[in-house]
């Protein structure tokens, strides 16, 4: 640090001695030098006196203004002080400091004229009088700074607190860190491998989580067949956060017969809790990892998550048990409510729509209970399903949210569709009136999803909403869908599969086979999908207006009518055509928001992209709804996202 001007007072003493030196030289050579000279020597000597008898008086007047600011103790209190005490100018420059400070801090040197802030660890003099304390570490030594505010400067107290601050550091470094990982695709691997080969995958994998758990000091330990219990200190657990769980990237790069590719799901629970507590966290952070996908880690530290992984498009359960068990549990509450309210997001589509309509077929059908779905018709975009259900004489199904609130109680039953958020709802009022919500959904999980649900089925590896409404439709009684109904759930899968071609498992075709029998007819279904021409012109004005940046289309839409929506999302579909983009996105902005259409061809994972925008979805296609914002500013955010992406590396991947 710089000292101040008036502490190199010796230095301008040096001066005029060497100017006094010259002139005398200079006096047996020329008369005029000398008397320039003497006239420079004595003007400095002068001037230093004149500053050094000022300076003196500023000290002894902030060393007096501390000695009164203590109750009317003289210096020799503050000299004999029992910690180290530092006495600052206004400006943050050391005037006078106790012996306790020369020698336990200084080391003995001299610090008048240092500023305070290269004793405070860069803390300014003001930041100190504003906080009750500062925390400072100085050579291998911690302190706590208090500071009194006195005339024309401050005092500063020095706590040497060094064993406390290093005890604290060793709980918190030592606190419980609680993993629970497991190997997702461990069936895959069990249905295609022979014992010998499956045998060889499994102790590949093991010894790769064995030798990480080893690697960060953590205690490993094998929990059942594909669960594995690790448990370390937060010490350790800290290179793993920095280092973002390479372990995910580790396993998925091991090699197996037949080009086969292993991936784990990580659950972690830390904070302040003891072991049992944090394991239980682990639990519910391995839930949330597996819920979003898989192929992740998830961190909970006390109400917040992070996560780290998820690029794959995960691996599809074929096990249809949990969906007749789920069957089962839903007609037993469906018996024991009064009525029925089925209700999906706002601003409803096709998969929305289906799955409503065909559950309420189930409800009215089957178990003989009233029921309605609660739709706000105005802001929906699945109008065709809506209409053609009036048509046939079934006006009665649908309900605005203002309706259903008047006709919940405590015996509804709540079922909603398509979305797990609280957020996205197409009444949040009537969620909070109805005491049994059932939740039936497939997009990846949110940190914000509802909690206090009855039946949770949530299945991210599903399709649609509608694929897992018709599976669960087929154990709850026979002959239930009607041709329309039948179509209106076929149009869903169709829809988020992209015509079966994105996220289409076996399940998918099942269900669909399922719907064909029911007599869905595949050309009324396509007419559901039929635009009028002015949507059409929509479209590809939006598609016009289109830019590539690093892989990804990005188009904006300004004020396109109220058939904006519906085109934005067939646009983003269409840029996915264009070569090398791996990925769409298309800005509208409806009402007092900026809505966003992503979609992707499984490349690039739009769902990541989007929640860091508030929003959500699957892999393939996601959204987002930003409020107070423009287009501009919407997409500024947007392109400094993309531009932290590696896309070359996403396109090697695939």
């Amino acid at each position: 640090m710089k000292k101040r001007a008036w502490t190199l007072t010796p230095f301008f003493l040096i001066f005029s001695a060497a100017i006094l030196l010259m002139a005398a030289f200079s006096y047996r050579w020329n008369i005029y030098i000398f008397a320039i000279e003497m006239s420079i020597a004595l003007i400095s000597i002068v001037a230093v006196i004149i500053t050094s008898k000022y300076f003196q008086g500023y000290i002894k007047s902030v060393v007096r203004g501390s000695a009164r600011s203590l109750k009317g103790v003289n210096v020799n209190y503050l000299e004999n002080f029992s910690i180290p005490v530092l006495v600052a100018g206004e400006k943050g420059d050391v005037v006078w400091y106790n012996k306790l400070f020369k020698n336990k801090i200084c080391k003995g040197r001299d610090a008048v004229g240092d500023f305070v802030t290269q004793y405070t660890s860069g803390a300014e003099l003001s930041k100190i009088l504003s906080s009750d304390f500062v925390d400072v570490s100085y050579g291998e030594r911690r302190y706590t700074v208090f500071a009194n505010e006195v005339p024309d400067g401050a005092v500063l107290y020095f706590i040497d607190d060094t064993f406390y601050k290093l005890t604290a550091e060793e709980y918190a470094d030592s606190r419980p860190v609680v993993a629970m990982l497991t190997f997702d695709n461990r069936e895959e691997f069990e249905r295609d491998y022979d014992d010998e080969q499956l045998a060889h995958a499994i102790v590949i994998v093991e010894n790769t989580l064995q030798k990480w758990a080893s690697r960060n000091m953590a205690l490993y330990k094998k929990v059942s067949g594909s669960k594995y219990l690790v448990i370390m200190e937060e010490r350790n657990f800290r290179d793993i956060l920095e280092d973002k769980f390479s372990i995910l990237e580790e396993v998925k790069n091991l090699s197996f017969p037949g080009g086969k590719a292993a991936t784990i799901s990580i659950g972690v629970g830390r904070g302040k809790n003891g072991f049992k507590e944090n394991e239980l966290i682990a639990r519910r952070a391995l839930e949330m990892a597996l819920g979003r996908g898989g192929d992740q880690a998830a961190v909970k530290t006390g109400d917040t998550y992070r996560f780290f992984g998820g690029g794959s498009s995960g691996y599809a359960k074929l096990d249809k048990v949990r969906a007749r068990v789920i069957a089962g549990t839903l007609i037993d509450h469906i018996k024991k409510s009064e009525n029925v309210l089925i209700m999906g997001h706002a601003n409803s589509d096709l998969d929305c729509m289906g799955a409503a309509i065909g559950l309420w077929s189930a409800v009215t059908k089957s178990q003989k209970k009233p029921a309605h779905v609660v739709v706000n018709q105005s802001q929906s975009v699945a109008t065709p399903i809506i209409e053609s259900e009036i048509n046939a004489g079934n006006a009665n199904m649908f309900m605005e949210p203002e309706e259903a609130l008047l006709l919940a109680n405590d015996k509804t039953l709540l079922i909603i569709v398509d979305t797990h958020s609280p957020n996205f709802l197409e009444s949040v009022e009537l969620y909070k009136k109805c005491k049994s919500v059932v939740v039936i959904d497939h997009h990846r999980m949110m940190v914000n999803h509802i909690d206090n649900s009855v039946v949770f089925f949530h299945e991210p590896f599903a399709s649609s909403a509608s694929e897992m409404a018709t599976e669960l439709i087929q154990y709850m009684g026979s002959n239930i869908l009607t041709r329309l109904e039948a179509e209106a759930l076929l149009a869903g899968i169709m829809l988020d599969t992209k015509n079966f071609v994105l996220k289409t498992g076996v399940r998918t075709f099942e269900a669909a086979a399922y719907l064909r029998q029911c007599g869905a007819d595949t050309v009324e279904v396509k007419r559901l999908f039929s635009n009028s021409i002015d949507s059409y012109k929509t479209k590809y004005q939006i598609i016009s207006q289109a830019e590539i940046y690093n892989s990804c289309a990005i188009a904006c839409a300004d004020d396109l009518g109220d058939d904006v929506r519906i085109a934005a999302a067939q646009a983003a579909d269409e840029l996915l055509s264009l070569h090398d983009v791996v990925a769409s996105f298309v800005l509208f902005k409806r009402d007092d928001k900026i809505c966003i259409s992503a979609r992707s061809l499984g490349d690039l994972n739009v769902q990541l992209i989007m929640e860091q925008l508030g929003g959500g979805g699957h892999m393939t296609m996601a959204g987002a709804q930003i409020k107070d914002a423009t287009v501009s500013e919407v997409r500024e955010k947007l392109v400094d996202i993309i531009s932290k992406i590696d896309v070359k590396k996403v396109k090697e991947e695939v």
